[in-house]
């Protein structure tokens, strides 16, 4: 599938259940692909313009691991942490996510070999209100764009 449709992200929030389900396919091998959603590498691609932007991220990538990100987000600082639950490269990754001031959320990545090269599935849940739910889903568009931008610049 070499069409537009492939070459970018799509996601959609689910305002009901409150979650969000994120997918692009990107030129890059799982491996590859799992090193970029689990180091430092985050700060390149994890950004919405002029939205939210990632400056340090840590991570201590395994079952009960902790993790944090921090930048500015809408011109206020912000930061996130969580616990890595599931550790599985190069096919799957799952974390929880917390904000300040916000619940426990999971972010779960799923990588499929596909014929132009990983499928990336992003499943964002646990959110308690509907307008960071849509707003989230926005950001994940567009950050995966980014990391499918980074590593096809790579393959060239």
């Amino acid at each position: 599938m070499n069409d537009r449709k492939s070459n970018v992200s799509r996601a959609i929030a689910d305002v009901v259940k409150m979650d969000l389900l994120a997918s692009v396919e990107i030129p890059a091998t799982p491996e590859r692909l799992f090193k970029a959603l689990a180091s430092k590498e985050i700060t390149q691609w994890w950004c919405r313009a002029g939205v939210f932007d990632t400056g340090e991220w840590t991570g201590d990538v395994r079952v009960g691991g902790r993790w944090r990100a921090s930048g500015i987000g809408r011109g206020n600082p912000y930061s996130l942490e969580g616990e890595f639950t599931t550790v599985d490269p190069p096919r799957k990754l799952v974390h929880t996510w917390k904000g300040t001031g916000a619940s426990n959320a999971t972010v779960a990545y799923l990588l499929e070999e596909v014929e132009s090269g990983t499928r990336v599935t992003v499943r964002h849940s646990g959110f308690e209100v509907p307008e960071v739910c849509l707003m989230t889903a926005a950001g994940w568009e567009t950050s995966l764009d980014r990391l499918r931008e980074i590593l096809a610049a790579e393959k060239r």
